[in-house]
């Protein structure tokens, strides 16, 4: 039997995941003023592949989804094409400040959740007292 799950491992994921966007959002806003930066942020699309490769599922009808595994890691996306300011900058600072609210209540959840995981793992190494 082993203690560490499917859960803490997904969890895991997430908080590198935040973790990346943070230091991309953060770069972005840093960048806000330079000339024909393109303003990044960090691929979903891997984080919900991960998370669909750790489900264990048996396939019964050939109809069914296939569930495959895959790369781990996020991936930094440049936006292109899109320009907010006349020197060829794409950083708009007012969404990139409501993505740095948004991705740190994320990573806060992430952390709550993680700390009730490792809490109720302590409970039952210390016997339920």
């Amino acid at each position: 039997m082993s203690l560490s799950s499917n859960t803490l491992r997904s969890l895991e994921h997430a908080l590198q995941y935040a973790s990346l966007r943070q230091k991309v959002i953060s770069n972005n806003i840093a960048n806000a003023d330079t000339p024909n930066y393109k303003a990044q942020d960090v691929s979903f699309k891997n984080v919900l592949e991960d998370s669909v490769n750790a489900i264990s599922a048996t396939r019964t009808d050939p109809r069914h989804f296939r569930f495959s595994a895959g790369d781990s890691s996020s991936e930094i996306v440049t936006e292109s094409g899109t320009t907010y300011n006349s020197n060829g900058n794409s950083v708009d600072i007012d969404t990139e400040m409501a993505n740095l609210a948004s991705n740190q209540i994320y990573y806060e959840s992430l952390i709550e959740l993680e700390k009730g995981k490792l809490s109720s793992l302590l409970n039952v190494v210390r016997g339920g007292q």
